[in-house]
């Protein structure tokens, strides 16, 4: 067995260590002034008062510089030399003064038992069997010196059974508080895991979590919340002056439980938030707990079941409307070569046409969302594969537009399925140029490339000069049927963002200070993204 096994160690062996000090360092002072008083005249055979007195101030002397230097309990041999050092020193002086009827042997037995606390087994049995046979030997000795210790026998004899009682006595008892120690600790243990496993399933969680006090003062937050509220420091802040609709919003609560509080505005981040409220009653202490929700997230939840029954609707009738939709572009076309008909009529024809077009589309991106392929993700050197793009996208278009690349990191990689990526960077490079070209005679696009400073992650924005989104169709741009222009189908920003999310990336909009719209994609970290 080691040391850790035999001797006391920890926290706990300290304290009895310190304990054990004050205990020898109070006999040994007492024991001195005791014999330096020569109140000890009526204890003591004269011929043995003065090595009393000289073994009182080794003992005290000894135990000083112990007490000084010894302050460790995970090894054994210093514990087990201490404790055989004051029951061999404690002998000594009983043997000193007069063997029983001295007292003596009660602070051998004290020391037995403290050795006992310290020693763990058969090495704490071994100090009893050296003090029960110091009390005996001693005794004897004495003995032939002075004919009146003859009669001391028997109480020697029930000291040293003493001793080996103490020795198991205190085993056992130290044997049952490690064993409730150690279950303490084990099951403190597991309440420290699951503290921390709860706390960390909070701090996860996408809806908000915040804790209010009874000053209404946040004790608690999650990531979540402070994303939503765009307040960094919330713990510790009153929330009246930096949230006043949430906090009118508890108010109304308070007053009546069953109302079902409005959609509230987070006067930084400007997200929509549902907020639902709990009181937590703390033996005296009241608490709110309160939740929020992001009302995009639900509507884009929404949407995405709306437009999977649609998707699965329209692959059901595709075959039906693609067959008269097809007929009535073929009669226009026809009808469109006619030599008789005027100009109004060729106009009429081309509007059947472009509409019948339009039609075939909107049913082309439907069906795309509802067979959309399972993403096949690669490793991408953002830098290198926006240079081939810039060039693959010059090179088809007919006319010449001016895509920028700026890139302040040219080593920026994620994980993502390039097919899908080059179908979400074409629809918003192809909707800057147009936006754009309605307020310049030369469309141009950026496309900025950086690891963004808070997050570390690799982010794409796709910046263009035109006349920008209006504010109040900002909130809506990537709602699916959403467009400003006749001939959009309003699915393109929406199926872009469902790629992105597939592949563990955001996009969102942003306008620019200087005008403009921008678009940003912020890419999952290589490491984190997977099919």
């Amino acid at each position: 067995m080691t040391d850790r096994h035999l001797a006391v160690s920890g926290p706990q062996g300290l304290r009895v260590l310190r304990l054990y000090h004050l205990y020898r360092l109070v006999i040994g002072f007492a024991l001195v002034l005791l014999s330096s008083s020569g109140l000890d005249g009526h204890l003591l055979d004269i011929t043995h008062a003065q090595l009393f007195e000289l073994g009182s101030w080794a003992y005290l002397t000894i135990n000083i510089i112990a007490s000084a230097s010894m302050h460790r309990t995970d090894h054994l041999l210093p514990v087990f030399s201490l404790a055989l050092f004051d029951v061999a020193q404690l002998s000594l002086l009983f043997y000193a003064a007069g063997g029983t009827p001295s007292g003596l042997g009660n602070l051998i037995i004290a020391a037995v038992a403290v050795a006992n606390i310290l020693l763990r087994g058969r090495i704490g049995i071994v100090i009893a069997a050296v003090a029960a046979t110091g009390i005996i030997y001693l005794t004897f000795y004495l003995s032939l010196s002075n004919a009146a210790a003859s009669n001391q026998y028997m109480h020697a004899g029930i000291l040293g059974a003493l001793c080996f009682a103490a020795a198991i006595f205190v085993q056992g008892i130290s044997r049952r508080a490690r064993a409730s120690e150690t279950l303490a600790e084990e099951r403190a243990g597991v309440v420290a895991n699951l503290e921390e496993i709860n706390a960390l399933i909070i701090q996860r969680m996408r809806t908000g979590v915040l804790v209010l006090n009874q000053d209404n003062q946040v004790v608690q937050a999650n990531h979540a919340a402070v994303n939503m509220t765009g307040y960094d420091a919330l713990i510790g802040r009153t929330l009246n002056p930096l949230f006043p609709e949430l906090m009118h919003s508890l108010k109304l609560w308070e007053s009546n439980p069953a109302l079902h509080s409005a959609p509230i505005q987070s006067p930084i981040s400007a997200t929509q938030l549902q907020a639902n409220f709990v009181k937590l009653q703390n033996h005296s202490n009241l608490q709110i707990l309160i939740f929020l929700e992001d009302t995009a997230q639900l509507t884009q939840q929404a949407q995405q079941l709306k437009l999977a029954s649609l998707g699965r609707l329209t692959a059901g009738i595709a075959h039906e409307i693609r067959n008269p939709l097809g007929a009535i572009s073929h009669a226009a076309q026809l009808l469109h070569e006619s030599p008789a008909l005027d100009a109004a009529d060729v106009r009429l024809t081309q509007i059947i046409q472009d509409q019948s077009r339009r039609m075939n589309t909107v049913i082309e991106n439907i069906l795309q969302l509802s067979r959309r392929r399972q993403t096949e993700p690669q490793q991408l050197d953002l830098h290198r594969w926006l240079q081939d793009f810039i060039q693959e996208f010059t090179n088809n278009s007919q006319a010449q537009p001016n895509l920028h690349l700026i890139a302040k990191d040219t080593s920026l990689w994620t994980r993502m399925d390039p097919d899908q990526l080059d179908q979400v960077v074409n629809n918003l490079v192809e909707n800057g140029l147009r936006y754009s070209a309605q307020q310049h005679q030369h469309s141009q696009v950026w496309l900025h490339l950086y690891r963004h400073r808070q997050t570390g992650l690799p982010t794409l924005e796709i910046q263009d000069d035109g006349p920008g989104i209006a504010l109040e169709d900002q909130p809506r741009v990537f709602e699916p049927f959403f467009t400003t222009e006749n001939k959009g189908t309003g699915l393109g920003l929406y199926i872009s963002r469902e790629l992105c999310e597939s592949n563990q990336a955001r996009l969102d909009f942003t306008p620019r200070d200087k005008g403009g719209s921008c678009f940003r994609i912020t890419f999952a970290h290589p490491s984190q993204a997977s099919a």
